[in-house]
């Protein structure tokens, strides 16, 4: 909305044109901006725009916008001026090379790469609706975004505080010892900093979340690869397998990215203490945890207290609904280990936003508690509308994602592209994780599901 913008009427007629320095981001529902293409009839050129913007000329000279004289046109003839709405019709403003970098993710031919490739900032298409990128669509809620919003000044002009308060509002949110427990700048920081520490060969199951193994130098990967259908695995299926791979360190995501697969807690202890007697560091990543049915957490001073190799990753992101806010949380009793991962990580690694969410955050868990079950009844809702789409296998899922085979009428990334150039809907193509026809789809709210339902359906 940089620039000129105007306001109309119910017949279309400009009533005002607004500049930026009368600008209200309060009025933006009501403002439309100017896309700069004008039609003037030859008696309005001659006898109003051209002798306006002659005396503005010559009463503040040439360094003005030409729209301008316009304003003062509609201020003395509001009926004069009328608007043409665009009704779906693409434009861009280039005036920059970041204005650039975006018109070529809408006009190119290769616009679903260069979307991805952006991991992200999809704020910038307002248009767009996401299905690609992970996030809790039932918390905040409002109640909590007006805490926020009512905070902004005050944490805009505020430093954070540094990493050891961070890590006690988290001790405080989660129920752990603060020495047990390190807040990240999203889960990505964490893991980052946990790679290092990761010596020898890691076990990883394929398709992953890719930020584990890309930490990694590709000689120190040994990949599991489900064998049974829908990429299930078990715990005894990675004990088995890895039994004899002399590995010392083994990621799990439970539920798995971008499978959905989920190992039960039971399963999941008995997989932690083959791993302590083993001496291999287990990282557990229960980002999606609390989606699950079951939804258990390995973030329990008892539980961390007993198995010392076990590391615990989550995402506060993805759970909470705050990816903008890039927060993530790390557990261990291990204390050598986390001592070593705090040295990667900066003092003021996550920002006073992040912080003031964390040290609200305890007073909102029955609303999180309320949304987490709305979310799993929407999603065993959207699940079903799916399964009614005859090209289309849904596979069982736990956590906000379904990971769905695109069995005829399309590969999936013909899908892809075409959800994204004729509905304005991006969604993840999984033909390289799963190497197959298969694409992930984020879980929404009711609205944004049927969109997406209805636009499959019409395909």
């Amino acid at each position: 909305m940089d620039g000129t913008v105007v306001t109309i009427d119910d017949e279309n007629r400009i009533q005002r044109f607004i500049p930026n320095s009368q600008f209200r981001y309060e009025e933006i529902p009501d403002y439309y901006k100017t896309v700069n293409i004008y039609k003037f009839s030859q008696a309005f050129s001659e006898h109003m725009y051209v002798p306006f913007l002659e005396a503005y000329s010559s009463a503040l000279g040439n360094n003005e916008y030409y729209e301008q004289v316009l304003r003062v046109i509609t201020m003395l003839d509001n009926s004069t001026l009328r608007a043409l709405p665009l009704e779906g019709e693409q434009w861009y403003e280039i005036d920059d090379i970041q204005d650039l970098d975006i018109a070529e993710s809408i006009f190119t031919d290769r616009q679903y790469d260069l979307l991805c490739s952006r991991y992200g900032g999809y704020w910038r298409y307002p248009h767009l609706s996401d299905f690609c990128y992970l996030v809790n669509p039932y918390f905040p809620n409002q109640r909590m975004r007006d805490e926020l919003a009512a905070s902004f000044n005050r944490l805009l002009t505020n430093y954070p505080s540094g990493q050891r308060v961070n890590n006690l509002l988290a001790a405080k949110d989660f129920e752990v010892k603060q020495d047990y427990i390190l807040v990240g700048n999203g889960a990505a920081e964490l893991i980052k900093a946990l790679s290092v520490q990761m010596l020898g060969k890691v076990g990883m199951i394929r398709p992953t979340f890719e930020e584990y193994p890309n930490r990694l130098m590709q000689e120190q990967v040994v990949v599991y690869t489900p064998t049974q259908k829908d990429f299930r695995y078990t715990a005894d299926d990675l004990m088995d397998y890895f039994a004899d791979k002399r590995i010392g360190s083994l990621v799990l995501i439970n539920p798995d990215n971008p499978t959905g697969n989920y190992i039960p807690y039971a399963d999941c202890l008995r997989l932690a203490q083959w791993c302590q007697n083993k001496d291999i560091m287990l990282v557990l990543d229960e980002s999606f945890i609390d989606f699950s049915t079951e939804h258990p957490t390995f973030l329990r001073n008892e539980v961390l207290e007993k198995f010392n190799h076990l590391v615990v990753v989550k995402s506060i992101s993805k759970s909470h609904g705050v990816p903008g806010l890039r927060l993530g949380v790390m557990a261990t009793s291990n204390q050598n280990l986390m001592m070593n991962v705090r040295r990667e990580v900066s003092i003021w690694n996550i920002n006073s936003f992040g912080e003031f969410f964390l040290q609200i955050l305890g007073k909102y868990e029955n609303s999180y508690s309320e949304a987490m079950d709305a979310f799993r009844r929407e999603r065993a809702r959207f699940v079903k509308q799916l399964e009614r789409i005859p090209w289309l296998r849904v596979l069982p899922s736990e956590a906000n994602y379904v990971l769905c085979e695109v069995t005829d009428r399309f590969t999936s990334r013909e899908l892809a592209v075409r959800l994204l150039r004729e509905y304005n809907i991006l969604i993840k193509d999984c033909t390289q994780k799963c190497r197959g026809n298969y694409v992930r789809l984020a879980v929404k709210d009711e609205k944004d599901n049927n969109r997406i339902t209805n636009a499959l359906n019409t395909l």
